[in-house]
């Protein structure tokens, strides 16, 4: 099994700036909740709010503080595009999957923007998002992943070299402008969505661990390290790449991604054009975003994870690697880091997440670069169901869906 101490991230900008915005309380009685909900990260978050909006009882424990694993690790840049692209994506799980994914994804950015809105938090910013490629020899295949989009619903036009050095300051040769895209600060906003749903009902508990998990006919037992059981009707797993240590099925391969972000007002402002987010068809990629106060913060370099060591050990090299990659996307400007950190996260084989019942227990895992867009789709799809609403889309993310 995955242990905790071998996957938490290294001090993240988001913590390190933001601290422990609140405290919640230990678990310490016997209690029961129409649901239950395991794992205090954005995904577990959204599924709160939306099951609590949705006048659902729900209790959500984590083992650790809030927001403590993957989600203070995430650069959160909020995109419809998958880690694979999707013309290649159509040709794994047919068009009409692909293409599906993909305006889902592209939906919940929009659902994403007017949740924030509704719960009064304002730390995120609208953007437009562009895929580019250094290289000449893939202008086919921008152009491709261009059609297809276009053929998804999707509005995007392709830039040549010239716009790119003009609009954007950036050394390549051809890319794909979406006018579709975001960017947030998905630990301060996982605090934010608990405080919301905590006014309408919901109860958190966090450095409390599930010790076991009892399923009987018409509820589940759940016991924690502290002694006590809650008593549910439903349990929801949403504890991303932790969920190796509840189930036995091998559906996810693990890697590590670093990230970088440099020094405040770094000149952010005027380096590319409406602050896009960025990123590339390099294997591995990288990608580029703002934050609020123009700092830069640029990610990538990802490698299959096998423990903490090795993973940290690879944290300066890294860093170094992707100061290198910034002056050779932008000759004129440098990149002088303030903190830089790694964190661990999942891929399937066919780059969706895994959502719906498994073995009496439900799953809202966004595995991928899309986890806050796919946690999303997750808790929407959840409360449909447990409302007893049929959602056709289902099936794409199922367990039951055929592996490639």
């Amino acid at each position: 099994t995955l242990s905790l101490h071998d996957a938490l991230p290294i001090w993240p900008f988001w913590l390190i700036n933001d601290g422990l915005l609140f405290h919640y309380p230990k678990l310490h009685h016997h209690t029961e909740s129409e649901v239950v909900i395991i794992g205090g990260g954005i995904s577990g978050a959204l599924t709160a709010y939306f099951l609590t909006e949705a006048g659902i009882d729900c209790v959500l424990i984590d083992k650790r503080s809030i927001g403590l694993g993957s989600t203070c690790a995430s650069t959160s840049l909020l995109q419809y595009e998958l880690d694979i692209p999707l013309h290649l994506l159509s040709k794994k799980i047919g068009w009409n999957a692909a293409s599906r994914t993909y305006q889902l994804c592209g939906e919940a950015i929009e659902i994403l923007i007017s949740i924030m809105t509704n719960i009064g938090y304002k730390e995120f910013e609208e953007r437009n998002s562009l895929f580019f490629s250094t290289y000449r020899k893939e202008m086919q295949f921008i152009q491709d992943e261009c059609k297809a989009r276009r053929d998804a619903g999707f509005i995007v036009d392709i830039l040549c070299k010239d716009e790119l050095k003009k609009n954007f300051g950036l050394a390549a040769e051809s890319g794909i402008l979406s006018v579709k895209g975001a960017s947030v600060n998905a630990y301060s906003l996982t605090h934010a969505l608990l405080q919301y749903s905590m006014e309408k009902g919901l109860r958190v508990y966090d450095d409390t661990e599930i010790v076991a998990i009892t399923h009987r006919k018409n509820f589940s037992e759940i016991k924690t390290n502290t002694g006590n059981t809650i008593k549910a009707g439903k349990v929801i797993n949403a504890t991303g790449y932790e969920v190796v240590n509840f189930i036995g099925k091998n559906i996810v391969d693990f890697y590590c991604t670093y990230a970088a972000i440099s020094q405040e007002d770094q000149q952010g402002k005027n380096i590319w054009k409406n602050h896009a987010l960025l990123w590339n068809t390099d294997d591995p990629y990288v990608y580029l975003r703002c934050t609020n106060d123009d700092r830069i913060i640029i990610g990538g370099h990802d490698v299959r994870f096998s423990n903490k060591v090795t993973r940290d050990i690879f944290l300066e090299r890294k860093t170094r690697m992707l100061e290198k990659d910034f002056s050779r996307l932008f000759p004129h400007h440098s990149f002088q880091t303030a903190f830089s950190w790694c964190g661990t996260f999942g891929k399937t084989k066919d780059s969706l997440p895994y959502i719906g019942n498994y073995k009496q227990t439900y799953y809202a895992l966004g595995f991928g670069g899309n986890g806050i867009t796919f946690s999303v789709i997750a808790a929407k799809l959840l409360c449909e169901l447990f409302q007893g609403k049929r959602n056709p889309d289902a099936a794409i993310f199922s367990f039951e869906r055929k592996s490639v």
